[in-house]
Order: C-alpha cells, then sequence, then structure tokens
C-alpha cells in the first residue's frame, strides 16, 4: 500500500523538487520507503507501505529495458497467476510481489493490461517509447487519484488532493457548485472534488497523457448476470465466492485483523478468516457508552465463537479536539459522520496490524440498505396519501427531534414516497433538501452556483428497474463518492491498509445477479448472505437488521459540539467567505440546541465543510 504522485510536462522536464514536496504530503501513506525518480517529460513519486516482499518490493518498478516504468498503490490479488503466465511469456519478474508485474503486463498488453488486474489499485506508468503518462484506477474505486493540469500544460495527479496543493500555481479556490452538492449528498459526487481546479479519475477508468493532451477510457461496468439456478445453488455461490475472496486478502508479509463491527457484513469476513487461518484471527470493535450506538455485544459474540484476539475501544472521543484532525486528513469534502469513529479505530488498531480486512460493500453487493425496500414500497403509496401522512408525522415531536425514532423515518419514507419517482431516491439520501440548500446559500453564492439541483438529479436515474438498478446507482455513486474515501483516508492516514472482500468484482456482479427473493425480504435485506453464513454465525447477529455505524450527534450538539458550532459557523471568518446568510445558520444551531429539530447530521456537514476549508483552502498558494 503507497501513496503516488507525479508531474508530466510535454514542453520540458519538470522540477524533481516539486514531486518532493508533493510525496511529503503523502507520507503517512507509506511511511517506509520513499523516492522520486526523474524521467524527463515525467517525474514519479512513490511514499511505500511495505506489506508483501519488503525486501525487494520498493518502487518504482520498470521493464528489463527500462523504458516502462510504473508506482502503484493498492493490492492485487491475483498476483501469483500473473507472475506464472509472465515467467511462461519469458519476462523477468523482481522480487515475488505484486507491483513489479505492472511494466510487464503493460508491455505484454498495452493499454489493455488493467483488465487482468484484480484488486484495488490507482497506477501511473510511464511510457518513454510512446511519451505518454498513463494513469488507472481499480473497478470500483477503492483507491484513489486525482489530477490537475496548469496554465502552461504540466500535468500533476496524486492519491490525494494534498498532495496537488503543494504543486506551485495550483489554485485552492472551492468549486461552489460541487460544495452544494455535497451539501445535498454529504460528498462530493462524480469527478469532482470541491477543487474548482483537481479532479478525480473515475473508477475503472484509464487516462492516456501525452503531448497531444489528455484521454479517459472506461474499461469495465458491473453487470448482473441472468442464470436459472435453485436457491440452494446460488447460496452455495455465495459462500464459496465470499470466502475465496476473504482467502485472497490474507496475503501479506506484515500483522493482519479484521475491524469487527456488530453487523453481519464484518461478523462474515471474521468467520471465513477464522476458517482458513491456523492462528486466532485478531479482532477489534469501537463502541459508545450510549447504547443506541453500541454494538459491542454483537462483535463480541462473533469474537468469543471464533476465540479471536479482541480488542474493544469505548470511545468518548474530546470530539471538539478530534475534528481538526479528522478534518486534516480530509482534504475532500465529506460529511459522513461514520468517519470519525472509523478514524479513531482505525487509529488504535494500528499499534497491533498492518492490514484490516472489513466488511464494506456488503450492502452494495447483496442488497442491504432498508431504503433499497423504502423505494419498492414507495411505488404503492399514492402520492397525495403520502405528502398528507408526512405533513402530520413531522407535526409530533418525534417527527422532529430524533433521527432514529420510527416515526422519524416513518415521515421520511412519507417524504420521499409523495414526490416523483425520479426524485425519490434522492429524496431517501438527501442531507439538505433543495429548499433548505436554497435558504442557506446567500444571493452572490447562488449566482456562482447558478440553478440549484434536487438529490435526486444528482445521483441520476438508476440504471435499470427494480433492487438491482439502486444497487448499481450506489455503486456508481455513494460507494466512491462517499464509503471508498471515507475507508481509504481514515485508514492510510494512520498507514493502515484496508481490505474488502465483499467489493471482490465476482462478489459484487454475484450479488447483482440474485434473484430478488435472495436480496431482500420485507425490510431485511442481503437475504443470501444471512441464508449462506447462517451456520457460521452467532443467531443474534445472523438475525439483525441493517443498523449503520453512527454516532450521537444530536446530543454532541446540544453538549460539546454546540459552542463549537457555533463559534466555526458564525464567527467573522465564516461570515467573510460569503457563503451561507448568517441568520439560516444561526436558526439551524439554535432549533437544534432548543430540542425543537434534529439538526446534528445537518451541522456536523456544515461544521466539517468550514474546517475543510480553514485547513485546505485558506492557506497560501506554493509558488515556484
Amino acid at each position: 500500500m503507497c501513496g503516488i504522485c507525479g508531474l508530466y510536462s510535454p514542453s520540458g522536464a519538470p522540477p524533481p523538487a516539486v514531486v518532493d514536496a508533493m510525496r511529503a504530503r503523502i507520507r503517512h501513506r507509506g511511511p517506509d520507503q520513499g523516492g522520486t525518480e526523474a524521467l524527463g517529460p515525467c517525474v514519479l513519486g512513490h511514499q511505500r507501505l511495505q506489506v508483501l516482499d519488503p525486501e525487494l518490493g520498493y518502487q518504482p518498478v520498470a521493464n528489463e529495458r527500462g523504458d516502462i516504468v510504473a508506482v502503484f498503490n493498492g493490492e492485487l490479488y491475483n498476483f501469483s497467476e500473473l507472475r506464472r503466465d509472465l515467467a511462461a511469456r519469458g519476462h523477468e519478474v523482481r522480487g515475488r510481489g505484486d507491483t513489479p508485474v505492472i511494466p510487464h503486463l503493460y508491455e505484454e498488453y498495452g493499454l489493455a493490461f488493467v483488465e487482468r488486474l484484480e484488486g484495488m489499485f490507482a497506477i501511473a506508468l510511464w511510457d518513454a517509447a510512446e511519451r505518454r503518462l498513463v494513469l488507472a484506477r481499480d473497478r470500483l474505486g477503492k483507491k484513489p487519484l486525482v489530477w490537475t493540469r496548469s496554465g502552461d500544460g504540466t500535468f500533476a495527479f496524486a492519491s490525494e488532493a494534498k498532495a496537488l496543493l503543494a504543486v506551485p500555481g495550483v489554485r485552492r479556490e472551492p468549486d461552489v457548485a460541487a460544495l452544494d452538492a455535497y451539501l445535498a449528498l454529504q460528498y462530493v459526487p462524480g469527478d469532482r472534488t470541491g477543487f474548482r481546479d483537481i479532479q478525480r479519475l473515475p473508477p475503472a477508468s484509464v487516462m492516456v497523457v501525452d503531448a497531444a493532451g489528455l484521454r479517459v477510457e472506461r474499461y469495465w461496468q458491473p453487470h448482473a448476470h441472468v442464470e436459472q439456478l435453485s436457491d440452494d445453488e446460488w447460496l452455495e455461490r455465495v459462500r464459496e465466492e465470499v470466502d475465496a475472496a476473504v482467502r485472497a486478502r490474507l496475503v501479506s508479509d506484515v500483522p493482519l485483523g479484521a475491524l469487527l463491527s456488530g453487523g453481519i457484513d464484518s461478523a462474515v469476513v471474521v468467520a471465513m478468516m477464522a476458517s482458513a487461518s491456523s492462528q486466532p484471527v485478531r479482532t477489534f470493535t469501537v463502541g459508545f457508552a450510549d447504547g443506541r450506538y453500541d454494538e459491542r455485544a454483537y462483535a463480541r459474540a462473533v469474537a468469543q465463537r471464533y476465540a479471536t484476539e479482541h480488542v474493544e475501544i469505548v470511545l468518548e472521543p474530546d470530539a471538539a479536539a478530534t475534528l481538526p484532525r479528522l478534518a486534516e486528513a480530509f482534504d475532500e469534502p465529506l460529511g459522513d459522520e461514520a468517519a470519525l469513529p472509523l478514524f479513531l479505530i482505525c487509529e488504535a488498531a494500528r499499534n497491533e496490524v498492518t492490514v484490516g480486512l472489513v466488511g464494506d460493500g456488503g450492502d452494495e453487493s447483496f442488497a442491504g440498505y432498508e431504503r433499497y425496500a423504502a423505494a419498492a414500497l414507495a411505488e404503492h403509496v399514492p402520492r397525495p396519501v403520502a405528502s398528507a401522512g408526512a405533513s402530520v408525522l413531522r407535526r409530533l415531536p418525534a417527527g422532529r427531534r430524533e433521527r432514529r425514532s420510527p416515526v422519524f423515518r416513518a415521515a421520511r419514507f412519507l417524504e420521499a414516497a409523495a414526490v416523483p419517482r425520479a426524485e425519490r431516491y434522492g429524496r431517501l439520501m438527501q442531507v439538505f433538501t433543495l429548499q433548505e440548500r436554497a435558504d442557506l446559500w446567500s444571493a452572490a453564492a447562488k449566482d456562482e452556483i447558478g440553478a440549484l439541483t434536487s438529490a435526486g438529479f444528482l445521483l441520476g436515474p438508476p440504471p435499470s428497474d427494480g433492487t438491482t438498478g439502486l444497487q448499481l446507482l450506489d455503486l456508481q455513486t455513494y460507494l466512491p463518492g462517499d464509503l471508498l474515501p471515507k475507508s481509504d483516508i481514515a485508514s492510510m492516514a494512520h498507514s493502515l491498509e484496508l481490505r474488502s472482500p465483499l467489493l471482490d468484482r465476482r462478489v459484487v456482479e454475484l450479488g447483482l445477479s440474485l434473484p430478488d427473493a435472495l436480496k431482500q425480504e420485507g425490510r431485511t435485506g442481503k437475504v443470501a448472505l444471512r441464508r449462506a453464513f447462517a451456520a457460521d454465525l452467532p443467531s443474534e447477529v445472523a438475525d439483525r437488521g441493517k443498523s449503520g455505524f453512527g454516532i450521537p450527534l444530536a446530543a454532541w450538539f446540544r453538549g460539546p459540539l454546540q459552542p463549537v458550532a457555533r463559534e466555526l459557523l458564525l464567527d467573522e471568518r465564516a461570515r467573510a467567505r460569503g457563503f451561507f446568510r448568517p441568520e439560516a445558520v444561526e436558526h439551524l444551531l439554535s432549533e437544534h440546541a432548543s430540542g425543537r429539530a434534529d439538526n446534528g447530521h445537518r451541522l456536523w456537514t456544515l461544521t466539517m465543510l468550514e474546517l475543510w476549508q480553514r485547513m485546505h483552502v485558506d492557506v497560501p498558494v506554493p509558488v515556484a
């Protein structure tokens, strides 16, 4: 696992010192080794976290002639197979790890080399003969890669935006339209980042940069495959594919463990790890004193079942002190509050292990979200009835004050059922409604943004009907925009590598292909996963519904975070930006503090946005 960065100039030799400065910004991603390699028009930089082949796994890597050179961030789970194939074709591949196969694969297959990779990766490769830079990301977007281009044509790329901000001339100007999308969804969707000049390379894409310009091609799309199998045959396939995905992710030359929540996804991963390992699995769980957010009892049941070396961490964090650390790590706006406990559990786990397996992706792969069931049920509720019911429930105290209460959730469902189908899923996902954003932004900000758009418009329509369409939509939007950046940044901030077996490409496509009856049953999702592994899990875990990884935001913003948020969001520095109407911010704060409404999630989203601007926007631009 590594951090990568670099420069390419079609008209000259970029300065290696700039790449040195870029590497310094992402040293946390790979503190074990680092270096800068000047290759004429291209300079490649890397920071290495030693996981495989500590002696010979250094970077950059090259082919035998040295005219194809690459740096790599990630893990290739089929590297042994690739090494055998390359050896049979006469290649001499250095060492025994995964990274050195990359230039040889490119030499054999050209740009199609990426289609042979199974794993998580971001790659930068310099082809001296063609005088072109090639960038590539894995299929689902587990490993990040961002880029920018300056006025003189110099192209820069990096694992994190903070490295690009070390390049002279790169502006720290916020993209206000992207920030509006952030307020709607709690993340910036698509290939935008929050910075006007910085973009993401999309998942499953290859970019070629040369003197003629740049072009991007997509090499993979997730698909559901129609097969006529019995339920038992489907369940056996699920067991086989998940078990194989876990086993493939156990290859490591450094200590390895698992982040164990109280949910079924990570429990299945730990169960399969235990069956494949001759040594006790190391597991790490985070909990809260507030029982509504505490899942330690469920995680403990799994740990006891498999006699893991289990560590429980009770979070009673000084949230005010932790927020700046979190904002420093997240150099793109992210309002997912689960980043905080994940950041802290990764910090604790890194004291014991270098690699951790997680249950990320179970909801997308196996249809675990309750909102999938809600979207289906909404089809059967007349819109006038839904609108009237939502209005009634919102007038009840419980419909405004407690986000996790049944009344609040019912009101949210009815509000979604009351809008046209095209807007429905966006309503279930949104943080700030279109009207709330219109009230929040200043007139000047709205002029800069242009027409405000709904969450449904930002997400776009599902690619197909039913639950499968919603799974595909989440795989295209929520997963690469929110969940995967959250996991990558929160873990790599502490030099911890996370691996996600349930996001194995084969597991994802199997999950998409399952019949609806093995996806959802009423409000219960992940039916196939539950049934396939029922015998491997404690019943209290196998039978649990979806709970999510929440934190007590409502209490925090009425307690220790109340003065922090007020100071951050209403001081002169915030007002001087001219983004938000102070009276609208004041209303959100006072309404929440009084208990008239639960604005905890909205206040978290605004607080993290303001901290992002202070940490990553309000600083001098480097000069050459």
